[in-house]
């Protein structure tokens, strides 16, 4: 049932928008520790043109995608289908991070990526799942961190990966 794409076209760029979170996947070069998180809401992802997508990376409690980005650009963005047909689209491709000129609003800067291959499966064994909501917490923890608050987070734990990789520069 695989198939690859030549790019991301409206009927896929309509089932992306669909899904409610993505995953992104990357790795050091030498070593080190693979990295897959859970990215959105789905709102955060945006596809620039057949081969170009980006997304905000929200400041989080790790910068492991962009110390992975700053070392070898490898990435790879994949969608499942908890609800409806099943289906699994990856984006494979290089990445780099837009750097945000503040962090204190809770977004670090936009990861854009160059889509080299974008292919889809099965999906047969991603179970189905019923969606309820977003999670408060996030929004909860960005008021009682604060702008200062925020800053000082993003420079005392987001300056290097769990291995050592360079990731923000002090802010």
């Amino acid at each position: 049932m695989g198939k690859v794409f030549e790019g991301i076209d409206a009927k896929l760029t309509d089932w992306i928008r669909r899904q409610r979170l993505f995953f992104v996947a990357t790795a050091p070069t030498r070593g080190g520790h693979v990295n897959v998180s859970p990215k959105g809401p789905i709102g955060s992802f945006r596809i620039v043109d057949e081969r170009t997508v980006e997304y905000d990376d929200h400041v989080g409690s790790g910068a492991e995608t962009i110390a992975h980005l700053r070392d070898n650009g490898r990435i790879c963005v994949m969608f499942c289908a908890f609800d409806g047909p099943p289906r699994i689209v990856r984006l494979h491709g290089r990445g780099e991070l837009v750097t945000a000129d503040d962090p204190a609003g809770g977004v670090r800067g936009t990861i854009r990526v160059h889509v080299d291959r974008i292919a889809d499966s099965c999906g047969y064994g991603v179970p189905l799942m019923e969606y309820t909501g977003e999670r408060p917490q996030r929004d909860a923890w960005l008021a009682k961190k604060g702008a200062d608050g925020l800053r000082a987070y993003v420079g005392e734990k987001n300056a290097q990966s769990i291995d050592g990789l360079p990731a923000l520069d002090g802010r």
